[in-house]
């Protein structure tokens, strides 16, 4: 069990809307981490104890899901902007190529036949 920050708190109340009558609140709100919330359940050892410590492991496995998904998508990302930038590298030094292409004046032509 612990206090919240004000940065914590304020993020709370802003992402959650069940909680938006903590944003009037003077003091900063107590919470359990998921071994504080297992470990109550079992002193209190009441039905619904039991059934909210499973509902917060429930809730702490999804929570750690997504945060992986979220570091998997973020490397993925990485790795995608890194390959626009070499891409982007290799349009850009084609199109210079192009340019210097086009920016040599037409070779001369030889007139056929014979010269007196």
């Amino acid at each position: 069990m612990f206090k919240l920050t004000n940065e914590e708190w304020a993020e709370l109340v802003a992402n959650c809307d069940r909680f938006k009558n903590l944003k009037h609140s003077t003091s900063l709100p107590t919470v359990f981490t998921e071994h504080g919330a297992v470990m109550l359940a079992n002193i209190l050892r009441s039905k619904r104890a039991v059934d909210m410590s499973v509902y917060v492991v429930r809730a702490f496995i999804r929570l750690r899901e997504a945060m992986a998904w979220n570091k998997e998508l973020a490397k993925k990302i990485d790795e995608i902007e890194q390959r626009m930038d070499i891409h982007d590298k290799a349009i850009t030094s084609l199109f210079n190529a192009i340019k210097k292409m086009i920016a040599l004046p037409p070779p001369k032509k030889k007139k056929i036949g014979f010269i007196h």
